[in-house]
């Protein structure tokens, strides 16, 4: 007898659908809360890579097109702007180098760097590092090279860790055969 009304009552509760959308939203609600904050921290992310990006592009642009000196005032100057683009809490670092390419020596060698965070500036025996990453030039053809990096660092913990945001962008100078720093008078 009690094992009729056992199935009995197993049976009524299978068949009885009252509740079931309250039990399906909790159930999915912690799925869908989930994929929305992972969609936000990944936008996020690609809007802090993209405005890294864009700034390094910025600021190289604005070098290239320089007919003056650039002293160490200039590169505060744009230190600052790469802050102000990135907009960013994490520490950011850049730096700026002139390299020129001898075809005699067939490597590539630093005018001059310009480092704002980086452990170092850039010589001729750390450029050799990037030469894979540098265009095949003329001899003594020169390129601005500008170097930016920052952390990105997710609002959720959605299973992200903080990622590390590094550009790497050359450009030629546009108006002037080189871009010199500041009281220099000679390529080297």
């Amino acid at each position: 007898m009690q094992l009729t009304n056992l199935r009995t009552l197993i049976g009524k509760f299978r068949d009885d659908t009252h509740g079931s959308v309250t039990v399906e939203f909790i159930l999915a609600m912690p799925f869908v809360f989930w994929a929305f904050m992972a969609t936000y921290v990944y936008f996020d992310g690609y809007h802090q890579s993209t405005a890294n990006l864009k700034a390094a592009y910025t600021i190289s642009d604005l070098i290239s097109r320089e007919t003056s000196d650039i002293n160490d005032a200039y590169v505060d100057s744009m230190y600052e702007l790469f802050g102000m683009m990135t907009h960013t809490p994490s520490d950011i670092s850049l730096r700026i180098s002139v390299i020129r390419w001898d075809e005699s020596d067939r490597r590539y060698y630093v005018n001059w760097s310009a480092n704002r965070g980086f452990p170092g500036e850039l010589d001729d025996g750390s450029v050799g590092q990037f030469a894979d990453r540098l265009p095949a030039m003329p001899d003594n053809e020169i390129v601005i090279l500008v170097e930016t990096e920052n952390t990105f660092t997710p609002l959720f913990r959605i299973g992200m860790d903080e990622t590390k945001l590094e550009n790497f962008v050359f450009t030629r100078p546009r108006f002037v055969d080189q871009i010199k720093w500041d009281g220099q008078s000679s390529l080297g």
